[in-house]
C-alpha cells in the first residue's frame, strides 16, 4: 500500500469514528506515521482526502456491480429484461450479496458510518449521504420498475412508490444490523422475507 493509499485508509478510519469535523490533518498524519508536511505532499487539504474517499467508494460500488452482474443504467430496457428474467430465488440471493457488501465490506462500512456521523454537522456531507444512500437508489429503481411495468413484468402504477417499498426495508435492515453484536444471519432472513413479499405483491 502506497503512502497515499495509507492516508486514505487511516483518514476513513478516523472519520468513521471521530467524524470528519473531529479529525485533524495532524491526527491523520500521526495515524499514518508521517509528518504533517509529508501528508501535504499527497493531498492539499483534508477536504481533498474526503473527496478522494468518496471517489474511491464510487469505484468500489461500480466494481461490486460488475462482480455481481448488476445491469447498469445505460439501457433501462435491457436492465428490465435482465431482472425480469431471473427467478425469485436468484433475486433473493442477489439482494443478499449486495446487502452483505454494504454491511460487511470494511471500506463500505466505514464510509457509511462516516457519512452517518457527520450528516448533522456538515451540509455538504449530508448531501453526499442523501445522494448515495437515498436519491440515487430510488431514482434508479423508479426508472427500472417503471420499465418493468411497461414490459409487463410487474403490476402496479406508481414506480416510485414501488422503489421506496423495495429499498426502504433494505436501508432499515442495513442500519439495524450494523453492529458488532448483530446477528447477520437474522438480517439475511429478514431481508429474504422482504424481497419475497415484494415479489408476491408486484410480480405478475
Amino acid at each position: 500500500m502506497s503512502t497515499k493509499e495509507r492516508i486514505v485508509e487511516e483518514a476513513l478510519t478516523l472519520f468513521s469514528s471521530r467524524g470528519y469535523q473531529g479529525t485533524s490533518v495532524k491526527n491523520i498524519a500521526e495515524a499514518v506515521g508521517i509528518k504533517d508536511s509529508s501528508l501535504y505532499k499527497h493531498f492539499k487539504s483534508k477536504k481533498e482526502i474526503f473527496e478522494t474517499i468518496v471517489e474511491e467508494m464510487a469505484r468500489r460500488m461500480e466494481a461490486m456491480s460488475h462482480t455481481f452482474g448488476l445491469p447498469d443504467d445505460t439501457s433501462m430496457e435491457e436492465a428490465a429484461i435482465a431482472y425480469g428474467g431471473i427467478t425469485e430465488n436468484e433475486l433473493v440471493e442477489l439482494s443478499k450479496k449486495v446487502f452483505l457488501f454494504y454491511l460487511q465490506d470494511p471500506f463500505a462500512g466505514r464510509f457509511r458510518r462516516m457519512l452517518t456521523i457527520e450528516q448533522y454537522r456538515d451540509q455538504e456531507i449530508a448531501a453526499v449521504y442523501r445522494k448515495i444512500y437515498m436519491e440515487d437508489s430510488i431514482r434508479y429503481q423508479t426508472v427500472l420498475f417503471g420499465e418493468m411495468i411497461r414490459q409487463g413484468v410487474f403490476s402496479g402504477t406508481d414506480a416510485r412508490a414501488m422503489a421506496v417499498n423495495f429499498y426502504a426495508p433494505i436501508f432499515f435492515l442495513l442500519n439495524k444490523y450494523d453492529g458488532g453484536d448483530s446477528n447477520v444471519e437474522d438480517g439475511l432472513e429478514e431481508l429474504e422475507r422482504q424481497v419475497r413479499e415484494f415479489v408476491r405483491i408486484y410480480q405478475k
